[in-house]
């Protein structure tokens, strides 16, 4: 792991801390990232050390903000990566089956993908300041797995409906009150917060906890087909004018104009 570049991966008394380190891109992944970060929960698995997993993003300003929409429109695609796929799904799905609790340590903007992350870790613990919310609508793309099947679960239809048709962002305490993250802390006590958490974690038996996790998941498995379904799509719906205009937009600091798409 010492030729990361994108991720940085520490252990303290049997807390693994896996942190994008793109900070400069508001903790935006590219291909190398998924890679990265994928690797990182791995290691946390095998590892004897390691009883909980906290998941965090460089800096103050954001945990993560989805995928990197300029390397998106500089390359077309989010860059090399070690498989030659986009190995997203497979973050996703270790996330998930990772048989140890994960924290996301939510410590600035959890948008697009970025929401996704935390929304897949067991629980989530937010810095006051932290924003949440989806985009993909905004940029010419989605998550239509587990970023809405189980975001709905999670929240409720009608809430997770409003997140992705609207892409408004929510503060914190809005967060907390819908039920999308566990606890509220000042910014500068994010990280003791998450060790209090973790500690508590830690003097549980590691085997209840894996069974725990895996059978809680087992009711939305099939949130995992559906969105390999949806990733099909995303693929050809990359290349469509409608998903260019989107990113286009973006990157131009514009508002799109999706109007002509409306008709089918």
């Amino acid at each position: 792991m010492s030729d990361f570049t994108d991720v940085t991966y520490e252990v303290e008394d049997g807390l693994a801390w896996i942190t994008i380190n793109r900070p400069d891109r508001y903790n935006a992944f590219r291909a190398r990232t998924v890679d990265e970060l994928v690797k990182s929960f791995k290691k946390a698995w095998g590892s004897s050390e390691v009883g909980a997993i906290a998941l965090t993003g460089a800096g103050e300003k954001a945990f993560c903000s989805g995928g990197d929409q300029k390397q998106r429109m500089e390359t077309g695609d989010y860059g090399p990566s070690d498989s030659g796929l986009f190995e997203v799904e497979a973050l996703h799905r270790v996330i998930r089956d990772v048989p140890k609790p994960v924290i996301a340590a939510v410590n600035g903007v959890a948008v697009g993908g970025g929401h996704v992350l935390h929304l897949l870790c067991d629980l989530s613990i937010a810095a006051d300041h932290a924003i949440f919310g989806q985009n993909g609508p905004r940029v010419g793309s989605f998550d239509a797995g587990l970023g809405t099947g189980y975001l709905a679960r999670a929240i409720g239809e009608k809430r997770a409906r409003e997140i992705w048709f609207l892409c408004r962002r929510y503060s914190a305490e809005q967060a907390l009150d819908w039920g999308l993250v566990n606890k509220v802390v000042p910014g500068d006590q994010l990280r003791a917060e998450v060790r209090a958490w973790a500690d508590e974690i830690l003097q549980l038996s590691p085997t209840a906890l894996k069974v725990l996790k895996q059978s809680l998941n087992a009711d939305t498995e099939h949130f995992i087909a559906q969105g390999n379904m949806a990733y099909s799509t995303l693929k050809l719906f990359g290349e469509s004018a409608e998903a260019i205009e989107g990113i286009s937009a973006f990157n131009e600091k514009r508002k799109p104009d999706f109007s002509k798409f409306r008709g089918a």
